[in-house]
């Protein structure tokens, strides 16, 4: 069945689905950087209170997730040229790619200069990247599901590919989400 065609006379709504829910969970990351941009502009912490972060770590990280965009991609552009193989390839390299990414997070996490309770900029930066980083887990065990799914012939095809399809949206949602996340917590 093809993205968008119907089945037994019902039309496909899976990806509507989809972009609901990114559309709502959007909003709830809007909602933590809200509220970490007004307790920033309302609430000024003490000198010392609020450090200055390392850049290096969380640019390699930025850098790693919009390469697994572009990976992803890829991957998605070689199963509508029916290459499996090689789709199947780019889908291990994006999830790889993901997996560094939570690597490097939980470097800096070891390494940050506070923890998660010492004020209310640590813990909001510790809920924003956390909830990130299980947004970017989430989806790298999609990834891995979907190249495990594509081991079976005819599971994933050039019109066939709804999981694919869906995973990569899923992808480049949270690959958008760091670039803000990263812009607000890192360079303001």
């Amino acid at each position: 069945m093809a993205h968008g065609s119907a089945e037994e006379g019902h039309p496909d709504h899976r990806m509507f689905g989809l972009a609901t829910f990114l559309v709502a969970d959007g909003m709830t990351f809007a909602g933590f950087f809200a509220a970490y941009l007004t307790f920033r502009a309302v609430n000024p912490l003490p000198d010392g209170a609020v450090y200055e972060l390392e850049l290096i770590l969380p640019t390699i990280n930025t850098v790693l997730l919009v390469l697994s965009s572009f990976t992803f991609h890829r991957a998605a552009k070689q199963l509508r040229h029916d290459q499996l193989g090689a789709c199947r390839l780019w889908l291990l390299i994006t999830a790889g790619l993901g997996l560094a990414f939570l690597g490097g997070q939980m470097v800096e996490y070891f390494s940050l200069p506070f923890g998660l309770t010492d004020n209310l900029y640590a813990s909001t930066f510790y809920a924003l990247t956390g909830f990130h980083g299980l947004h970017v887990s989430l989806g790298a065990l999609m990834i891995l599901i979907v190249w495990w799914q594509a081991r079976t012939p005819g599971r994933f095809t050039a019109d066939h590919h709804f999981g694919v399809e869906a995973a990569e949206l899923y992808w480049h949602f949270v690959d958008g989400i760091w670039l803000i996340l990263y812009g607000i917590l890192y360079l303001l």
